[in-house]
């Protein structure tokens, strides 16, 4: 049903930071939104509860709530619910800089997207995939998979913003990637070098 309920569309994201592609948050609206959900615990409450918390930066709540989405969604059986609950699992994984984990979860969360044919949730789970490579400086990878968020976007119909956001993300990467190949050929040669593979447009 491609609904984006699993990747809430949050006023209290101001943009995007075009050197670390992480969010500018209104920390205030954050808290306030935090404030109202107060102690509820259904499944899409969890959801954003888990956003907000990391978005605030509290992460070790973030994780803890994030697993009690998984568990719960795992209960109702309903495995789109469950695997966008995973995916932001993911998100709290690559900001408590466990990348390695984090790739894992978002790696399986794309494949099960891909083979059940959920576009929306494969866009989701890969663009974040692209995330954590970029902040493992693994910048071939980071394009490749910014890269194919914009495809899927594309075939999804996204709005002319959500395209925007999505191909902003591959010019920072291709903009980081042309720096680590030029740092990396002026000390060892043509290393890693090629001819405009990934140069930005």
């Amino acid at each position: 049903m491609n609904r984006t309920t699993w990747e809430p569309t949050l006023s209290i994201i101001l943009g995007y930071d075009p050197s670390t592609l992480r969010e500018r948050v209104d920390l205030r609206a954050a808290d306030e939104r935090l404030g109202e959900l107060g102690s509820l615990r259904s499944l899409s409450a969890l959801n954003e509860k888990t956003v907000l918390l990391r978005l605030l930066g509290r992460l070790d709540e973030a994780y803890t709530l994030a697993n009690e989405a998984v568990r719960q969604a795992r209960f109702t059986g309903d495995r789109e619910q469950l695997l966008g609950a995973r995916i932001r699992r993911g998100q709290v994984l690559q900001y408590q800089g466990k990348f390695d984990e984090a790739l894992v979860e978002l790696t399986g969360c794309v494949d099960e997207a891909r083979g059940r044919d959920w576009t929306a949730l494969e866009a989701f789970a890969v663009q974040n995939r692209g995330k954590v490579h970029f902040d493992m400086k693994e910048y071939e990878s980071a394009l490749s998979d910014m890269t194919a968020a914009v495809f899927l976007r594309e075939k999804l119909g996204a709005s002319p913003a959500e395209i925007e956001g999505a191909l902003t993300a591959v010019a920072v990467v291709q903009r980081f990637l042309e720096a680590q190949r030029a740092a990396a050929g002026s000390g060892e040669g043509d290393l890693g070098g090629g001819d405009g593979v990934g140069s930005p447009a």
